[in-house]
């Protein structure tokens, strides 16, 4: 079982804005992170607060999985990591082929967590979280940041002009072709296909994220800064929640834009549902997370509890199925993530012979793109999100990764177009504008 010093939580007076919270205090902290449900979240945890950069990475990965409910009134989150990984890393790691690595983002990077804010936002309560005997002295820097917020620097964001793409809308467009060369030859029934758009020069992390956050709110968003690199998100894409025993996923295929029009919007609402194309790249990354979870979950628990689910965020609806498993016995983080890493919907199925042939068609690194990112708790509680909709930033620059998943039935210029509605998001945050075509 996984050793702890349980935290001592104090209730702080009234409600708090996250926002200026976290812009009084972790904000200019060089290890920093927010977790956020969103800004007008009514449901849902937010965790905030400056973390110790992790020295040793397998500490995370040798935590066992949580068979108990640890119920705490501050929250699921009761201290351990927060952190992210790449996608390399994990495809390594599975047996695929892999570009060289990004110099300019770790594949892994986790900070050590003792003392964060906690954030209710259905109770409308927020909570100082600390080991006992600092607490109370903590509870009262806190209490200062949210008015340190007021007086102090406003974050700034840099117009970025337009960014540069990867490929070309003509070059994504033929290799779509080609994945539907692969898929028509039996290689793959489904590949996540994906492309990269990167700007140059000085970028304010938080600014990005506080702009990506107020424009594309969403349950999963975060932002984890550890020295010269951050991760900026507004991931809606939950990929493994752990909680006593019992492991979630619940993986997003299927894209429609929104329309400022009522009537339109629903439209492009029902069609998302009703395609067929849609249904059946999700039904088969739900069939690859149920292979997936079985090796970890004990025989027969797997399976799938909701299913062509649509979800409405402000840019996009999106098509979302859940499956759900109970963890075997002793089951690390480890283990949980050797077995499902990376997430289905970012490859494709069959999962390594997908992986081998994105690598062959991308020809380039993702980073940490298409990895996860979130919370590991000492108690071997976790929830981990998928890192789509996001910046990454580094000194000189940051870059924006965006995809679709393509199957014998995609359209190539419907593909490019899902591809340019998924960037725009992050890339608007960032000050920047997609290339002409995308």
């Amino acid at each position: 079982m996984n050793v702890i010093a349980a935290p001592s939580a104090v209730l702080l007076d009234g409600w708090r804005d996250p926002e200026a919270v976290f812009r009084g205090g972790p904000a200019q902290h060089p290890h920093a992170f927010w977790l956020d449900a969103g800004p007008a979240s009514d449901a849902g945890w937010s965790w905030l607060g400056i973390g110790v950069p992790e020295a040793d990475p397998t500490r995370v990965s040798a935590v066992r999985c949580a068979r108990e409910r640890a119920d705490a009134a501050s929250g699921p989150f009761r201290g351990g990591w927060v952190g992210w990984l790449g996608y390399e890393g994990g495809a390594a790691r599975a047996g695929a082929p892999v570009a060289a690595g990004d110099p300019r983002a770790p594949q892994e990077l986790w900070l050590r967590v003792d003392r964060f804010v906690a954030f209710d936002h259905a109770a409308r309560a927020v909570w100082a979280v600390a080991p006992e005997g600092e607490v109370a002295a903590y509870a009262e820097t806190v209490m200062t940041w949210a008015d340190a917020a007021a007086s102090g620097p406003q974050p700034v964001r840099i117009a970025a002009g337009e960014a540069e793409a990867r490929h070309t809308p003509a070059e994504y467009a033929a290799l779509v072709s080609r994945c539907r060369d692969a898929i028509r030859e039996g290689d793959a029934y489904q590949l996540c296909l994906t492309t990269r758009f990167s700007v140059t020069g000085d970028v304010d992390p938080v600014a990005s994220f506080l702009a990506l956050r107020a424009a594309t709110p969403a349950h999963h968003a975060g932002f984890i800064r550890s020295g010269d690199v951050a991760l900026a998100s507004a991931s809606p894409e939950q990929f493994l929640a752990v909680e006593a025993g019992r492991v979630r996923t619940r993986p997003i295929k299927g894209t429609r834009p929104r329309s400022a029009d009522a009537a339109a919007d629903v439209a492009l609402a029902d069609e998302l549902l009703a395609s067929a194309k849609e249904r059946a790249e999700n039904v088969m990354i739900v069939d690859l997370m149920r292979n997936d979870l079985s090796r970890v979950c004990e025989p027969g628990s797997v399976a799938v509890t909701e299913l062509f689910a649509v979800e409405s965020y402000p840019a996009v609806h999106q098509l979302v199925s859940a499956v759900a498993g109970t963890l075997q016995p002793g089951t690390t983080v480890g283990d949980l993530l050797d077995a499902t890493f990376p997430a289905g919907s970012m490859t494709g199925a069959p999962k390594l012979s997908a992986m081998t042939l994105l690598h062959g068609l991308e020809g380039a690194p993702r980073g940490v793109f298409a990895g996860c990112f979130g919370w590991v708790g000492d108690d071997g509680a976790l929830d981990l999100a998928m890192v789509i909709r996001s910046i990454v930033t580094y000194p000189g620059g940051a870059f924006v990764g965006a995809g679709g998943g393509i199957t014998w039935g995609s359209d190539p210029a419907a593909e490019v177009a899902e591809v340019g509605i998924k960037a725009r998001g992050p890339l608007t945050a960032l000050g920047a504008a997609l290339p002409a075509g995308w």
